[in-house]
């Protein structure tokens, strides 16, 4: 059942405040940011802990997003702080309540 987060996003995962960034594009957000936290993905993001969303931008095409992606990836570190800091200076995670884990009929979100 798709939700309100099913959409074309560019995205940042961290380890923590200020720690390893991972930045990804998707057309799930919700399932995507579940498949960070439960470790499915190897390489980079489960090997440095980059568990909680702390920045998303929202996109009307996926070529828009992935070239936001490609953007980010290339910027200096100092940049991506700046980024996220703007909206999220707390770097609160922004999927906190996404997943009622203590509901009994819910399931994780899966990604087309």
């Amino acid at each position: 059942m798709p939700t309100h987060r099913t959409f074309i996003a560019t995205y940042i995962m961290a380890s923590g405040r200020n720690g390893t960034l991972y930045t990804g594009m998707t057309a799930n957000l919700e399932a995507r940011v579940w498949k960070h936290r439960s470790g499915v993905f190897e390489g980079f993001s489960a090997a440095h802990g980059c568990t909680r969303l702390v920045w998303f931008e929202r996109h009307a095409w996926v070529v828009g997003a992935i070239a936001r992606e490609k953007r980010i990836k290339k910027w200096l570190r100092d940049w991506k702080l700046k980024l996220i800091e703007a909206e999220n200076p707390d770097w609160r995670d922004l999927a906190e309540d996404w997943y009622p884990v203590n509901d009994p009929n819910w399931r994780p979100p899966v990604e087309d």
